[in-house]
């Protein structure tokens, strides 16, 4: 959201790309559609992708979300390759459209451990897109841009305020209950709450705990 907003602060005309990859925690797709309306998406793409054939995550198997407490290493709500694949989608629809400029909102100081959100991920990606492609191999050069990438939580909600963006439709829990309350206890849920609270916004998401 953060980042879609920061692209169209920046002149851009935002492209955006949603990959339903059957994850346990699908109500960020209709968060997704509700930002891209917000942003002004120029348009809005969701693609499916069913990981959960693969699985070996938590967020797309059988696997019970951590809800114990921030740990150190990769949770197994790790998807593997999520960033990659994604990255690589994105690049491919870049291609086809003409754009060169592909944006993601990894974050690599408060995050849980990912390694596909660290910078060396990033600037990695950015050299295989220009030589996997056919723009890039004639000098059509892709751009990777991650503004989030050396911002605490914090400093995003703060972002989303002074760009006017309602944080409040953004989406975090990985594993919502029934009755669409965000559980309040897996990693990406008290991240959340650190952050609001740091920045001293309100979080009007609805916890169970």
């Amino acid at each position: 959201m953060v980042t879609a907003g920061l692209a169209r602060e920046a002149g851009f005309r935002v492209n955006a790309l949603t990959i339903d990859y059957n994850q346990r925690h699908r109500k960020e797709i209709e968060a997704a559609r509700c930002i891209a309306e917000a942003v002004g998406a120029y348009r809005h793409l969701v693609l499916p992708l069913n990981l959960s054939r693969f699985g070996g995550s938590a967020l797309t198997d059988d696997i019970l979300v951590p809800k114990t407490g921030l740990t150190h290493g990769i949770p197994v709500t790790y998807v593997p390759a999520r960033n990659l694949i994604f990255l690589s989608l994105t690049l491919a629809w870049a291609e086809a459209i003409g754009a060169r400029d592909l944006f993601i909102g990894v974050n690599a100081v408060d995050y849980s451990g990912y390694p596909d959100c660290r910078p060396e991920f990033i600037s990695s990606f950015a050299s295989i897109a220009n030589l996997a492609t056919r723009d890039g191999s004639q000098g059509e050069r892709f751009a990777i841009h991650a503004p989030l990438q050396s911002l605490s939580k914090a400093q995003i909600v703060l972002e989303a305020e002074r760009l006017g963006i309602d944080p409040a439709m953004s989406w975090s829990c990985y594993d919502p209950l029934p009755d669409g309350k965000a559980c309040g206890l897996c990693d990406s849920c008290r991240l959340r709450k650190i952050g609001f609270s740091e920045a001293g916004v309100v979080d009007f998401t609805k916890y169970a705990v």
